[in-house]
């Protein structure tokens, strides 16, 4: 199938009641574990690749097996850029055939994320890729720290937000609501009512980063709220992490342990994935 527009997706979405997972991806064996989940859940979902993994792979190569892989299934699938903090990143990814970006303008002043946020819009809009950005500032760092905790300084203001989805032209909106990047110090606490005053004066979809680690039951209710993207990452790298323990505790001198460690990382995400799938509310809507 080929792939679809977050804008495309997040429609969907909103109609529906469910929210779309982001699952983020290193290589070939993290694009597998993601289709073995959506196959079993019959679920739409999100390939992103963030920029600041770019490092650590050959972005044109797993673009083309993105592509692939794609074309093999039968699932809705947006490519999507994550946190792409500079114009070349943004840039390279359209030029990819990403079908989504996210421009993350979060660190600057409220001026400078409107001004550089809508000109990624016109750029995007104009070859039909749609576009997420933040206000506010999601707590943690996306660049690898382990745990993270919120701000509440730097929450998505709701008034605010009215007019930067105006000004901007944006397809939807991350929100800083109490949410943090990596494992949670203590125990996340949304601030729902923030939330949903957010959906009533942005009234387009809202973006929920720092997946990992809320409950069950605070997802569905960022959901019930507005919430029709859902990042998630941590618990990805964690399940791999756990599988490699695993395998190694267990190895013998066999030649395919090594390939035997790789099918039990595809395995662990697949199954963690297939989980938040469900949770998400996105099972079976594909």
């Amino acid at each position: 199938m080929a792939l679809i527009s977050l804008a495309q997706g997040l429609a969907h979405a909103q109609q529906n009641g469910y929210a779309l997972g982001a699952f983020n991806v290193l290589d070939t064996h993290f694009l597998r574990a993601l289709y073995q989940a959506a196959e079993r859940q019959r679920s739409p979902f999100i390939i992103s690749i963030a920029e600041v993994h770019f490092k650590y792979v050959n972005l044109e190569h797993l673009v083309a097996a993105v592509r692939t892989e794609a074309a093999l299934h039968d699932i809705p699938v947006v490519l999507h850029l994550d946190h792409g903090l500079h114009f070349e990143a943004v840039m390279q990814a359209i030029r990819l055939g990403f079908t989504s970006v996210m421009f993350d303008g979060s660190t600057l002043s409220y001026e400078e994320n409107v001004r550089q946020t809508r000109e990624v819009v016109k750029m995007c809009h104009a070859l039909g890729v749609s576009v997420e950005a933040e206000l506010g500032a999601v707590g943690g760092d996306e660049g690898g720290a382990l745990f993270g905790e919120a701000d509440s300084d730097k929450f998505t203001d709701p008034a605010q937000a009215a007019d930067f989805v105006h000004a901007t032209g944006i397809d939807c909106l991350a929100v800083a609501i109490g949410n943090a990047h990596g494992k949670y110090k203590g125990e996340p606490k949304l601030d729902f009512d923030r939330l949903a005053a957010i959906r009533s004066t942005a009234g387009i979809p809202l973006v929920l980063h720092g997946g990992s680690g809320i409950s069950d039951a605070d997802f569905r209710r960022a959901v019930s709220l507005g919430i029709n993207k859902i990042n998630f990452y941590t618990g990805m790298s964690q399940a791999a992490l756990g599988a490699i323990e695993a395998q190694i505790t267990q190895r013998d001198a066999r030649y395919d342990a090594f390939a035997e460690l790789l099918m039990a990382v595809e395995r662990d995400i697949a199954n963690v994935v297939a989980q938040q799938m469900q949770v998400f509310g996105s099972a079976g809507r594909a």
